[in-house]
């Protein structure tokens, strides 16, 4: 039998956990359920156990509005999130709505019924859920594995080649040379790290990375906690942390030369005498991909002890002890890191349809960076680029909310974002030149270059948009064509729905 629920959530992660929170907030009644293809909750902060996982934004806008971060960490570790979200599931309630080795592996909607019927394989074998509603907060990349390029001479290699995102926990690298290949948030993590235990950590490069330097604690916050209790000064601190944040964003857009400058001089001067400005020196300006953040410049401690250092190269091949590098030299080692990106992933690799058509996510255009056009009862949990990504998350699971109640309110069955004018410039929906999503422009939706089929990348404006603006602009609502209004007479409307 196919079960019948008002929203289903797909993924209980961070942005997962949120959707269910804000879809019950004041409707205790709703029907909701959350499916996790793996055997525990947290997404990301489950999944990752390498050496030193942590947060890349800071705790006070990477945790929930809805329920403060505590802790003296401004950056926290991978542990300590998943703990976090772990009590917060718990605490709401949350956790007992999700359903642990259930993974949706189709999702068609069925316009006769307007529902979404989801396939799911669980361990009992596959079943259906119709959803009035589907939100699916499944990250954006593939869990399976990530992204590792084939190297000519692997073979040969005598040691082991390891990604991050399959890191075995009886792994031993004392006094071992490690050779972590990448320059974004994994391999700087994991360099200073590493390099406790090492003999040598080299940071194999093929072009440096923006490396910013931010305090571990934030002494400000934990001030304003103290002072004006963990609700407000979580509050205070939150829009602290999203203003400069901002600011900073805007003066790297204005002026990308100068903040490049000053990022380079930070991290020279954390570095000290014999620093390679040249290792430090990326070719893209900042923000063109993701800054990348270390908790009291660990990363470049490790590289002033001399326990570390860069190297910026191509990789020729690999021989039996270590890479032949590009440019002739060679580069020993007895651990090679693959911090070589993940596999962009859309919907959590499930096929998605409409009555039976299949859908080509690309083809359709981000509304308000909550829904797609043509496609109803829909939401997708993405988040900001710029910032921390549950900030966008919790506005796109508010705005969910909104809009159902605002269907229940008006006795519509479906709800669907219309196409955005021709006129309209297609944008990828990730204006970022970081590898991984260069790989994926062909499989993931777009953006346009106006509002509301645009993914804004300013909380402040997304604030007025989605958590304050209207849920009916650029909107269609309809009723299922089998429904029949002596079913529910208080459904019944003789008018268009209003404005919400």
């Amino acid at each position: 039998m196919t079960e019948e629920l008002d929203a289903l959530v797909v993924g209980a992660g961070l942005s997962g956990i949120c959707a269910a929170y804000h879809l019950r907030q004041g409707r205790p009644d709703r029907s909701v359920a959350i499916l996790e293809a793996r055997e525990s909750m947290g997404g990301t902060w489950d999944l990752f156990r390498y050496p030193g996982v942590r947060s890349d934004s800071d705790m006070a806008t990477l945790g929930y509005g809805f329920r403060p971060w505590t802790s003296e960490k401004a950056i926290a570790d991978g542990p300590a999130i998943l703990s976090y979200i772990h009590e917060t599931a718990r605490e709401t309630g949350i956790d007992r709505l999700i359903r642990y080795r259930h993974r949706m592996v189709a999702a068609d909607w069925n316009s006769a019924r307007a529902r979404w019927i989801v396939t799911v394989d669980t361990p009992g074998g596959t079943r259906t859920i119709a959803a009035r509603w589907l939100s699916i907060c499944t990250g954006y990349y593939d869990y399976a594995g990530g992204h590792r390029p084939d190297w000519p001479g692997e073979a040969e290699f005598a040691g082991p080649i390891i990604h991050p995102q399959a890191w075995p926990e009886d792994l031993d690298w004392t006094g071992k040379r490690v050779v972590v290949i990448g320059s974004g948030a994994t391999a700087v993590t994991l360099v200073p790290e590493l390099a406790k235990r090492a003999a040598h950590v080299t940071m194999l490069q093929r072009s440096p990375t923006h490396i910013m330097a931010m305090p571990a604690s934030d002494a400000v916050a934990n001030a304003l906690r103290r002072l004006l209790g963990d609700r407000w000064g979580h509050a205070v601190t939150r829009w602290k942390n999203i203003l400069l944040t901002m600011a900073f964003y805007q003066l790297a857009q204005k002026a990308p030369n100068k903040v490049a400058g000053l990022i380079r001089k930070g991290a020279m001067k954390a570095i000290g005498p014999g620093a390679d400005e040249a290792a430090l020196t990326p070719r893209y300006a900042p923000w063109e991909q993701r800054l990348c953040l270390v908790p009291d410049g660990d990363f470049f401690a490790a590289l002033k002890a001399g326990d570390a250092s860069i190297v910026t190269d191509g990789i020729d091949r690999f021989d039996a002890a270590g890479l032949c590098l590009a440019s002739g030299g060679h580069l020993p080692a007895d651990i090679v890191v693959a911090a070589t990106g993940l596999k962009v992933q859309v919907a959590g690799g499930a096929a998605i349809s409409m009555d039976g058509v299949p859908v080509n996510m690309h083809d359709h255009f981000a509304y308000k960076g909550v829904m797609y056009s043509g496609l109803p009862n829909l939401s997708v949990a993405l988040g900001y680029i710029n910032a921390s990504w549950t900030l966008k998350c919790e506005l796109i699971a508010r705005y969910t909310r909104r809009l159902l109640d605002h269907m229940e309110a008006e006795g519509w069955d479906w709800a669907v974002p219309e196409a955005p004018p021709e006129s309209a410039r297609a944008l990828t929906t990730f204006e970022l030149s970081s590898g991984y999503l260069e790989r994926a422009r062909d499989i993931i939706p777009q953006q346009t270059d106006r509002a509301p089929w645009r993914m804004l990348q300013n909380y402040v404006a997304d604030r007025r948009l989605i958590a304050g603006g209207p849920v009916t602009d650029h909107m269609r609502f309809g009723r299922a064509p089998g429904a029949e209004a002596a079913q529910n007479p208080a459904r019944v409307l003789s008018t268009p729905p209003r404005r919400a």
